[in-house]
Formats: structure tokens, sequence, C-alpha cells
């Protein structure tokens, strides 16, 4: 039976706290060798997206700026009605241990892979992870298989060699093995570029990491875990702020984790009084390194943060999500020494991609393990209770925002969006979304060249935009082009001009009246 996607800790803190003017936010990457250029890049992409699909507004976002050692990344973020809540945003950057990882050769990253792999399979921890989430087992996997797909090529080549050159015209053995070998290598050499793109090296580099993590031998990534605490706590001594955020994404969700509960470790009245301290993780890959019998330093940390009232974390998980463990709860299933009903954290929440997403996108994205990975990241298409600019950049701290099964996007109000499945020259199909309460003599206008094209509605949608209230009320609508779009130009100006100003697909029908 599935395991539920939605709980609340019964001792969840509920001290009061108002609303978020200045919030503090510590990002914490996964394993990813190009994090510094790929946050910034990725975060301002999608929120100008969400700004323009949800009305927030002009919000402000400063340039970026690097610490002297180049291990955080920071900006900041205005939103709201006069800009009155303010969020510097800091990216805690250790992709230079990832690339450094990676510089490995491919042979001995392989053979640490390989070592890795058939050591936790001995202890049975593989067989464990992969019944907790059977997605996350197969990527852990596939590094392994596609090392012996990879010899198996240059064997069968050596082979093929040695029958032609050897058996057929008599060359010696060592000649058109040597030869064969070569082929092999080449070939392999020449899918190089296949097999970055299919992520195969950082997959195998990142399990290695994991099980190095899990059982003490990282000291370069357990220093940086200190560096990151030693800023943080800098950043927050004296600070006139309202939240303290540390988010992770992915294997970052760990490293946030281990970061809070050394932040707590050091001060005991942290999140007790004064700002909130809030911890945000998405997609985690946390049971990976948790669930390993060496770990135990990990599920010691893990624990603290269960059982404390200091802080609140919420914990947002995606059945469509390869890399992540949906339905566990680390104080079901790390067996901890503190129980459910003794649990303060952490809030489980699902991200609901499906609701949240246009459903051409959702199959596009569905079935690429990387995107749906990284979706969590990524703006809405529709409102809902996930929405990362909401949660992370808003006037409610974290639970508050996690609580609220009602809460809104950041721009209170927006207009009617639609998503189109076609679109011809005579009309558009798809389906619409309206959050407009109390509508009335709505009109519909779709604008090609800066010329108003003239649409009749379905009778059912346009019955439907009239009565609809805030929700999550989903139609299908025909919009018919009379007179028709002229030529093949002005259906491709209608595509190109969606695509640049909204979420690819999506287009935003004015509503009047």
């Amino acid at each position: 039976m599935a395991k539920p996607l939605s709980s609340t800790p019964p001792l969840l803190s509920l001290r009061p706290i108002p609303a978020v003017r200045r919030r503090l936010l510590f990002y914490f990457p996964g394993y990813d060798p190009d994090a510094e250029r790929r946050y910034r890049t990725l975060f301002v992409r999608e929120f100008r997206r969400y700004a323009r699909l949800f009305k927030v507004g002009r919000p402000h976002v400063s340039t970026a700026s690097s610490s002297i050692d180049k291990q955080v990344q920071t900006w900041t973020v205005r939103v709201g009605e006069s800009k009155q809540t303010e969020t510097i945003y800091a990216v805690m950057l250790w992709d230079d241990i990832v690339r450094a990882d990676m510089d490995r050769s491919l042979f001995i990253s392989a053979l640490f892979n390989a070592f890795a792999l058939l050591r936790v399979v001995a202890n049975g921890t593989f067989f464990r992870i992969f019944k907790a989430s059977w997605k996350c087992g197969c990527l852990i996997l596939y590094p392994f298989v596609m090392t012996l797909l990879l010899a198996g090529v240059v064997l069968l080549l050596a082979a093929l060699s040695y029958r032609v050159l050897t058996t057929a015209f008599g060359w010696p053995s060592w000649i058109s093995l040597a030869l064969g070998a070569a082929a092999g290598f080449a070939t392999l050499h020449r899918m190089m570029p296949w097999l970055e793109r299919a992520f195969l090296w950082q997959l195998m580099n990142d399990w290695v990491f994991n099980w190095q993590h899990a059982n003490g031998r990282r000291p370069d990534y357990t220093a940086r875990l200190e560096a990151f605490t030693d800023h943080i706590q800098s950043q927050i001594s004296g600070a006139e702020i309202d939240e303290i955020l540390l988010v992770g994404h992915s294997t970052g969700a760990l490293t946030a984790a281990e970061v809070a509960a050394r932040l707590l470790a050091r001060d005991k009245q942290l999140g007790r009084d004064g700002p909130a301290l809030s911890l945000l993780t998405l997609g985690s890959s946390l049971p990976i390194v948790a669930m390993q019998p060496g770990a135990h330093p990990i599920r010691a940390e893990i624990e603290s943060l269960v059982a404390s009232n200091s802080l609140v974390w919420a914990d947002y998980q995606a059945p469509q999500d390869w890399m992540n463990f949906p339905g566990f709860n680390p104080s079901r299933d790390l067996h901890l020494r503190v129980s459910q009903a003794e649990a303060a954290n952490p809030v489980i929440r699902s991200a609901e991609f499906r609701r949240i997403m246009s459903p051409q996108v959702y199959r596009r994205v569905n079935t690429s393990p990387f995107k749906t990975h990284f979706q969590f990241l990524m703006a809405n298409h529709t409102p809902g209770i996930y929405d990362v600019f909401a949660l992370t950049l808003g006037p409610l701290c974290l639970r508050d925002r996690v609580l609220d099964e009602n809460a809104s996007t950041l721009g209170n109000s927006y207009s009617i969006q639609g998503y189109i499945d076609e679109v011809s020259h005579t009309s558009i199909r798809g389906w619409g979304y309206d959050s407009s309460a109390g509508s009335s003599g709505i009109e519909i206008g779709i604008f090609v060249n800066d010329c108003p094209a003239q649409i009749a509605v379905a009778d059912q949608f346009r019955q439907d935009l009239m009565t609809a209230r805030i929700g999550n009320s989903h139609h299908g609508f025909e919009c018919k082009f009379d007179p028709p779009l002229s030529t093949a130009e002005d259906q491709n100006i209608l595509v190109r001009r969606l695509a640049d100003n909204f979420v690819i697909g999506a287009v935003v029908l004015r509503a009047t009246g």
C-alpha cells in the first residue's frame, strides 16, 4: 500500500510568528558541478515567468555578488506592495568539491561505484533503499549497469577482431585483441557526449559521494558543512530579520538538514525566540545516506531535528520524481529514538505536480527523470499549495504557508490562464483556469500582431467563466478566429508570442467587464 504523502507531526511548533518583512534564505544545491552558474540563472528565469503569469508586478531582484572564497553567491529579492517583504537569497556552493570528484579518471570512478554498490548490496542497504523508492534504486543501479554494458562493448569488439583477424587471417592473437580493444575504446570515446547528456558520470560520482559521506569518508565535505555553519551564524548574529530559512534540493536537502542541526547544536536558543528558524527540503535524497549502517552521526542529527521545537521542517515530495522518496518519514523509516507520536518534524506534503502544471507540459516533463526532479524549482503553471516562490519569498513564514490550504500566489489576483493543445489558422483548442471572483460580462481576447482577433468561445467555457470563483476548476475551450488567420506566418507569430511571454504553451486570456 502506498504511504501517505501528507502528514503533520503532533508536536509541531506553534510559536506565533509575525508577517515576514525580512528573511535570510540559504539555498543548498544538490550534487551539481555547475551550481555557481545554474541556480542564479534558473531563479531569475523562473521568477520572471512566475511574476508575469501571476501578476506579481515588478519584483526587485538585485545583481548577484560572490564571497571572496566563492562559496556563497548572494542577491536580494523584494516582493509585495511597496516591496514590503525582502529576502536575502544566498546560494551555498560546494560545486568545487563535486568537480574534483568528477575530475577523477572514469576508470577509477567506475571502480569506486562498483565497490560502493557491492557493499550496500552485501549489507542489505540497497534492498531497503529499493523498497523505499524503486525509482531511486534503479538510478543507483544505472551507472553500474551502464559500466557493464560499456565494458561489454569493448570485449565484444575485441572478440570480433580476434575472430576475424586471427581465426580467418592468421594474425597473432595479441595484435587482433589489441586492435579490437582499441576500437572499443575509440567507440566509447565517441559516445562520451551522449553519456554526459545521460548524466552517467554525474550519477556515478553522486552515488560514490553518498556512500563515502554515509561512512565518514568525506572530510572535505564535512569541512564545508562547518564553513557553511560559520557563515550563517555570522549573518544571523544581530541581524534584524523575521525568518531564517534553509532550503535544500536533492542531495542538498541533507546538506541543509545537517547545517540546521549544527546551528541548533551551537545555539540552544536559536528559533525559540527572535526570528523563526525554518528548513525546507525539496525532492530529498536524504534516505540514500541516512539508511546506511555507517551513518550513525547523520541519523543522530536528523533525530535532533525531528524532536526539536526550535525549528519547523517542511519536506515536499513527489511520486513522479525518480530521485526522492515519496512517503518517507524519518521518524518512522529511520528507526529513530523519537516515535511518530513524539515528533515535532517534519511536516510532509506532496508537491502535486499534476495540479500545478499544464497537461501537455506535465506529459513532457514526466518522461524525463531530471526535468521532473528540477520541477521543484520551477514556476507553477496554475496556483497550488506547492509554490516554491510563495514558500520562500512571501510574507508568511514557512510553517504558516505550508499549513494554509487556501494560500495564494505572491500575486494575490491574476487573470484567466489557459494552456493550448492545438493552434490552427482557424482556432485554438486547450483548457483554461479562472481565479477571478465575481466575474461577469467577460470578454475574451487574444492579440495577434497587436490586433485583436475576434473569438467565439465554447458555450460551456463562457458559462463557467461567468460563475467562476477562486478554486482549481479547469475548463476545456475552443477559440475560433473570425476571420481565420490568413497565413502560416500569423500562426507562427502567435505561437512565438505565447512562448516568449509566458510559460511555453501558455496563453493569458484577458478578462474585462
